[in-house]
């Protein structure tokens, strides 16, 4: 049982490296929703919501979770004890949607009675891995000589798997410019709903650059164009916005709508969600990675304990802080090998990261305690 004693929720402003394009839009600054759980007996934990600004991935934004965990979630916790594994399913019984600001105070929950037990959080999670694989995700170039340049340094640097955006009209050239240069990498593509299954045949293109899959090509709300469009192709489809819980794990199962799932924890409720569909998809034989939602380095701590767990077997999103920040909000920044892996924390309590105050002071735009 935990007792919480206060929530306190923190906007940061954090300037991306460089502009990150999907199919969807561009993004150059993360609006970026923080929350810091406080218990009864001096424990605090920080945690991070995955919402974006706009609409475009998700119904929710930075501004609706705001509201959701300010009216409805944390006055639900906030004075009183409960145990941390069913929060999720007190939130999905009584509260429809908001998923992101649902997970925010979920996986802190978590995070704080692994501070309160003195276990990393991937221990209480019950992940067996000590370091875990890196891929890295390349947006959108305006040509196919910089997205090939781009691919090109991911391998230098030793990303284990090379994602490349894909959008209509800069897709299948791309592609084939990418593997004629990189003939042995692991790539995949990612089109973030942008086709309809009217584009079956065009995308059937894609079966001879030796993809390891195309991630969410079609509306996320439709696994049954999905399933013909997985009959249709010879590549493995990877459902990502799809999966929003593990009924949507089961039915894409059932249905064949895709052979490998993306789990983001931020998107389906928290860590109770992924370990469950985890969990399902094991006994499926469905391989599962963990997606990056171009979060700080708290957020990348909630995602690489995570990843620990044994169904991950394929590279996620987990790249390091210098990769999208010119300075992170943690300390040390997160950081691969040269051989493309990432240490999972074993020796810290909770988060395993140390959280820089005073830079997340200097970055804060608006703050609210709720007690």
């Amino acid at each position: 049982m935990i007792y919480l004693r206060q929530v306190e929720l923190r906007e940061v402003r954090l300037p991306l490296r460089e502009p990150f394009r999907i199919s969807s839009g561009l993004t150059t600054e993360r609006r970026i929703l923080l929350a810091q759980l406080h218990d009864g007996d001096g424990n605090s934990v920080w945690s991070e919501c995955v919402a974006g600004e706009q609409p475009n991935y998700s119904p929710e934004t930075i501004d609706t979770a705001w509201h959701a965990i300010e009216q409805w979630i944390a006055p639900r916790y906030v004075g009183r004890s409960f145990d941390h594994d069913c929060v999720y399913d007190e939130l999905e019984r009584d509260i429809r949607g908001h998923e992101m600001a649902k997970a925010a105070v979920e996986m802190g929950c978590w995070a704080l009675v692994a501070q309160q037990r003195q276990l990393p959080l991937a221990g209480l999670l019950g992940g067996s891995r000590n370091e875990v694989a890196v891929g890295i995700s390349l947006g959108v170039q305006a040509s196919v000589d910089a997205l090939v340049q781009r691919a090109q340094a991911a391998q230098a640097q030793g990303y284990r798997k090379i994602k490349l955006k894909i959008m209509p009209g800069r897709d299948i050239d791309y592609v084939a410019a990418v593997r004629a240069a990189l003939p042995a990498a692991h790539l995949m593509v990612d089109a973030n709903n942008a086709y309809t299954i009217h584009d079956a045949d065009h995308l059937a293109q894609l079966d001879a650059y030796r993809l390891m899959m195309i991630e969410q090509p079609l509306d996320h709300t439709d696994l049954v164009q999905h399933a013909r469009l997985q009959r249709h192709l010879r590549t493995p489809i990877c459902l990502d916005e799809s999966i929003t819980s593990v009924q949507r794990a089961r039915d894409m199962i059932e249905l064949g709508s895709g052979r490998i799932i993306n789990i983001k924890p931020g998107r389906v409720g928290g860590y109770a969600s992924s370990v469950r569909i985890h969990d399902v998809a094991q006994q499926h034989s469905i391989p599962v990675w963990c997606g990056g939602m171009l979060e700080s380095g708290i957020g990348r701590a909630y995602n690489v304990a995570l990843a620990s767990l044994p169904n991950f077997t394929l590279p996620g999103d987990l790249s390091p802080s210098a990769r999208y920040w010119e300075q992170d909000i943690v300390i040390p920044p997160w950081t691969m090998t040269g051989d493309g892996m990432m240490e999972v924390p074993r020796d810290v309590a909770g988060i395993g990261v140390q959280v820089d105050i005073d830079r997340i002071d200097n970055l804060t735009v608006r703050r609210q305690a709720l007690a």
